[in-house]
């Protein structure tokens, strides 16, 4: 591993898609030792999200319909409570996240299955970590029950291979699979660990630097 950070440093959480910025969120590490490097993403961070040409969503249309508008990048904010993200060591094909709700109370796992993270630090200038979000997912319970997330979007997306970004989905599929295998039996990261995460209250909100459309790494 080339590039290290350290705590309290701020970072651009990067999803590229074809090439593409997907979305850009400015995080502080919290942590990057032998567990992985674990971010904090605070609620009212400025980030940037990939939208149609005329400035929609993607999930706000069919997929058959988004791939013909063009696209472009949307500057907005992150509106849902905080949320940390861990990319663990070995370069594992996912992430998992921790929810919270409105009063910081943990909420529920979220395994984000994407292409393992590629780190990136400039002269100077931003860091940060690329990867691209492969859309399906898995949210887990507090009681480790869990089930897939985004499965229709999925398959609607598989459908156009020239336009989408997975290459693999049996891959995709295993993947999410093989972590069901460590939700169910309850080991880290979902044995607790960081389940009473509050961030340091001189944490100041983080945002966009130059830098954060830098070419991509990986992609």
């Amino acid at each position: 591993m080339s590039v290290r950070f350290v705590p309290g440093q701020v970072v651009m959480h990067r999803n590229v898609r074809l090439g593409r910025l997907g979305w850009v969120r400015p995080a502080r590490v919290v942590s990057d030792d032998e567990r992985g490097l674990l971010l904090w993403i605070e609620r009212g961070t400025p980030v940037v999200n990939e939208v149609s040409g005329d400035g929609f969503g993607m999930r706000t249309m069919p997929f058959t319909e988004f791939v013909t508008r063009g696209t472009a990048l949307k500057h907005g904010t992150w509106d849902g409570p905080g949320v940390l993200k861990l990319h663990r060591p070995g370069d594992p094909s996912h992430s998992v996240w921790w929810f919270h709700d409105d009063l910081g109370r943990f909420k529920n796992w979220y395994v984000n299955l994407e292409r393992p993270a590629v780190r990136w630090s400039d002269e100077g200038g931003a860091a940060g970590v690329d990867v691209t979000d492969w859309d399906l997912d898995i949210v887990v319970a507090p009681d480790r029950s869990w089930h897939w997330k985004d499965e229709e979007e999925f398959l609607e997306r598989l459908a156009l291979p020239e336009h989408y970004w997975v290459p693999d989905e049996a891959f995709v599929r295993a993947e999410g699979e093989r972590v069901v295998k460590e939700i169910e039996a309850g080991v880290f990261p979902f044995d607790g660990t960081w389940t009473d995460f509050t961030p340091p209250s001189d944490w100041t909100l983080p945002g966009l630097v130059p830098g954060w459309d830098r070419g991509f790494c990986g992609a």
